[in-house]
């Protein structure tokens, strides 16, 4: 293998694009040298953001696999319900994989991956970003250091925004769980995953309450339209397309969440996409059904608890959680983490330099450049402990997922099943 690692990307979306760039911001570790995506667009523009030769860019990942082992590794960011396949083709054919989460949507695809690329020998990570941030590490620092005592319970939330809601989970990919996967699972396995690494045990009992609330017909506007551009009450709604997506582009923005209504960035186009694609929907004239809100409650083999809130309904910010312990209380909000000490009655602030902001515009707060430096890292040398995203503790937090769910359908406390 040359110093060099060389990547072959499997959907050209946000994220994969995202991941991609990483390498062109390091040369000198990482390069891009195909790419398999649908829409000729994308396909095109990727292909000449990273030089790829001709022919390197293709429509359908199967090409590429059909030509063995063209790379040293593969990022594998289609949509969610498409992830099995690729994972089990290129892990046959040897590459070392780093999949987006969530790894697949049931307990059998999770384990049928996990099997693969144990079998196949290779490197494997999933994208749980949030492990990999600047501020997760100072966490956990904290946490293992013993200066909180034995944790006890911890309060974790995550404030979606109520505009991110809009975007992605009542007019977007995400929106209904026949086609894509639950909230929990789409959104939220990173929040599950993150609370496992930081306690450093899985959860091992699991409830959970939540439902579709706001984002319904009956809560429609009086004079609503289907669509915001022939919408008289406009201006007055919060959830407004036209006004979101009119002043991103105003703004010259080019990334997350515009670049996935639009390929070109003109507002033609941008008039277009609303008037005739999903994103220009009134948010309650759409086919969602995904929850709008949900709680999961969490025991864990030591005894200690875990509260996890996803809620639509707040401004666009990052996650805040508490955790207490019997020596002192940690209080953190994505940026600065507050250390409370029982003993001396004193509080310490833990200033954080991060990556960003925690949302996929930001590079969440340095985690995709964290996931990315650490996978390219673990394949040129061949060290797996680099990864902190592993098979098994991607495959816990994914059984996790699946059994809360499990408990809000049926109205059950749920085991979590072994891996």
């Amino acid at each position: 293998m040359s110093s060099v690692v060389t990547l072959a990307v499997v959907g050209a979306g946000d994220r994969g694009v995202g991941h991609a760039r990483w390498a062109l911001a390091h040369p000198g570790r990482a390069r891009v040298v195909a790419v398999a995506e649908p829409r000729g667009i994308r396909r095109d523009r990727f292909a000449a953001d990273h030089a790829l030769d001709p022919g390197a860019a293709v429509a359908d990942w199967r090409e590429l696999a059909a030509r063995g082992r063209i790379a040293d590794a593969v990022l594998i960011c289609t949509l969610d319900r498409d992830h099995l396949e690729p994972a089990l083709a290129f892990a046959a054919l040897g590459y070392h994989i780093m999949l987006e989460k969530p790894m697949a949507l049931t307990e059998e695809e999770c384990r049928r991956i996990v099997a693969a690329v144990e079998e196949a020998g290779v490197t494997f990570a999933v994208g749980h970003v949030l492990r990999y941030t600047p501020y997760t590490q100072a966490l956990k620092r904290v946490v293992d250091s013993g200066a909180l005592g034995e944790i006890v319970s911890v309060q974790h939330l995550e404030p979606v925004g109520f505009w991110h809601q809009a975007h992605s989970f009542v007019r977007g990919n995400w929106r209904r769980e026949d086609e894509a996967t639950s909230m929990l699972m789409a959104k939220s396995c990173h929040d599950l995953d993150w609370l496992q690494y930081v306690l450093g045990q899985p959860p091992v009992r699991v409830s959970s309450f939540g439902r579709l609330s706001h984002f319904r017909p009956e809560n429609r506007p009086a004079g609503a339209a289907d669509r915001c551009l022939d919408c008289t009450v406009e201006t007055t709604c919060a959830y407004s397309a036209k006004r979101e997506y009119g002043e991103r582009l105003a703004r010259g923005e080019r990334g997350w969440p515009l670049g996935v209504v639009v390929d070109e960035f003109a507002p033609q186009a941008l008039e277009t996409a609303l008037r005739e694609g999903p994103y220009g929907r009134c948010v309650y004239a759409c086919d969602n059904d995904v929850v709008d809100h949900q709680v999961v409650a969490m025991e864990f083999a030591s005894g200690a608890t875990a509260t996890f809130t996803m809620t639509a309904f707040t401004e666009s910010a990052d996650r805040q959680t508490r955790v207490f312990g019997t020596r002192g209380e940690l209080r953190g909000d994505g940026k600065r983490l507050m250390l409370y000490d029982f003993l001396t009655r004193t509080e310490e602030q833990i200033d954080l330099t991060t990556g960003g902001s925690m949302d996929a515009a930001g590079g969440h707060g340095g985690g995709d450049a964290g996931l990315m430096a650490a996978f390219v890292a673990a394949v040129a040398t061949g060290d797996q402990g680099l990864v902190k995203s592993g098979p098994r503790e991607s495959l816990i937090s994914h059984l996790t997922v699946l059994a809360a769910e499990r408990a809000r359908l049926a109205g059950t406390v749920e085991t979590v099943r072994p891996v």
